[in-house]
């Protein structure tokens, strides 16, 4: 079927994918496989969460890039390119739309874009079903319950739901961001799995206060993630030119009712938010959110460093918080300064994925509290 004909779903290169998902993480499991072997079922599993999340990392930054040079929609329809399990097998329809809309969104370039995300992101799937079988196996000698890489399982499959509706709602400004979102989400998951095999919580006094403060900064920041995946979405980068002032003023006429519609496609029928107030709105709540979580990150790492005599992997977090609000705001200001290069809206990107890490690790290392530790013990299973 050619150009607009193409059905958005055709499950029927579904079975060729799934195959073809198995060969590509046999490369990643097969060195996963070789570097464990002599460890236990505990050290073999926690070798492959450490693979898994690595991998997931480098799939979050590719699928920003994939956002960031409108790839999204290289292939029209899900899960294949054209019906097809490649481009290469898609060549005709590619070309053929690429003729009809040479400025529109498929071309052989971001065909490949679109699909490689795709095949990274069936690799980590299996991955984590590996990971899922190998816990319940050797349940009884791992610092965590199996059904921790089993709910991780659950959220990848709705993940992956999130990336066909992604394609078939034509980028839904909603759904976008709720993909970028899950892909975070399942980023913290595995990053919490990880620390667990480490078993080594910061050795601080008094962590009640300083447990809420890192909770109510990763809240923060996962707003200020939902503001930024809504400023991409709705193509708001550039809606203020000029820092600290958006186009010359201080505080320009915005539009939050019109920005802040939820549930509405791009910008109306032909797909662009043409109401500047409304893409002014959404920027400047970014930029506000920013000051929010610049001053919350910068207390927060001030709270660590002063405990780094309890614990020198204490002040080693602050750096790290530090350091990465640094690149931040860095890359932040060059995406309005320099008019949005890809490199720095990459790097933008990956940066608030590593705060998400950083933070989430932070709380995994933490003491947790006596009834929490008594709950996780009694859901792990008998053998």
């Amino acid at each position: 079927m050619q150009g607009t004909e193409q059905a958005l779903v055709d499950l029927a290169p579904l079975a060729r994918l799934l195959l073809l998902a198995l060969v590509l993480a046999a490369l990643p499991l097969a060195w996963w496989w070789l570097r464990a072997r002599s460890a236990d079922i505990s050290g073999r599993i926690a070798a492959l969460t450490a693979l898994t999340l690595f991998l997931t990392f480098d799939l979050i930054v590719f699928g920003s890039f994939t956002r960031l040079s409108d790839s999204g929609l290289g292939c029209p329809d899900w899960p294949g390119c054209y019906g097809e399990v490649s481009p290469l097998g898609a060549r005709a329809d590619i070309h053929a739309a690429e003729t009809a809309a040479p400025g529109g969104p498929v071309t052989w370039s971001k065909a490949w874009i679109e699909m490689i995300h795709r095949y990274l992101a069936m690799t980590v799937g299996v991955l984590i079903l590996v990971m899922a079988v190998f816990s319940w196996i050797g349940r009884q000698r791992l610092p965590f319950s199996p059904w921790w890489p089993t709910a991780t399982l659950v959220w990848v499959i709705v993940q992956g739901m999130f990336g066909k509706y992604t394609v078939t709602l034509k980028l839904y400004p909603a759904v976008v961001t709720l993909h970028l979102l899950g892909g975070l989400l399942l980023l913290a998951l595995l990053a919490a799995q990880h620390a667990a095999f480490r078993r080594q919580p910061l050795a601080l006094a008094d962590t009640a206060p300083l447990r809420r403060a890192v909770w109510a900064v990763m809240a923060l920041l996962v707003v200020q993630v939902a503001l930024g995946g809504w400023v991409s979405t709705n193509y708001a980068v550039l809606a203020c030119t000029g820092f600290p002032t958006c186009n010359g003023q201080w505080w320009p006429e915005m539009d939050f009712a019109t920005g802040f519609t939820l549930l509405r496609g791009l910008g109306g029928e032909d797909g662009v938010l043409r109401t500047v107030p409304s893409q002014v709105a959404i920027h400047m709540a970014h930029r506000l959110g920013a000051v929010v979580l610049t001053v919350a990150l910068l207390a927060l790492a001030w709270a660590l460093w002063r405990r780094r005599s309890q614990d020198a992997a204490a002040g080693r977090f602050a750096l790290g918080l530090a350091g990465l609000l640094g690149l931040q705001i860095a890359s932040g200001l060059s995406n309005v300064v320099l008019g949005w290069p890809l490199t720095a809206a990459l790097g933008h990107s990956a940066g608030a994925a590593a705060l998400v890490l950083v933070m989430t690790l932070l709380l995994a290392r933490l003491p947790q509290p006596l009834a929490v530790t008594q709950a996780r013990g009694a859901l792990r299973p008998a053998a």
